[in-house]
């Protein structure tokens, strides 16, 4: 738990002195769709170790 609050405050510290608002808000919703991505790929590579597809 204590990793995650880490990368929370390093997240949140990294738009502190980010000044145009729809810049702050297009990065953060490109990091969220980044993150999204990341789980999708996760998800498909070990779906296909555990149902047995030859690499």
């Amino acid at each position: 738990m204590g990793a995650l609050l880490l990368l929370k405050g390093i997240y949140l510290k990294a738009f502190d002195d980010c000044k145009p608002d729809y810049l702050v808000v297009l990065l953060k919703a490109y990091s969220v769709f980044c993150a999204f991505m990341l789980m999708v790929v996760f998800y498909a590579f070990f779906y296909r170790i555990f149902t047995g597809f030859e690499f």
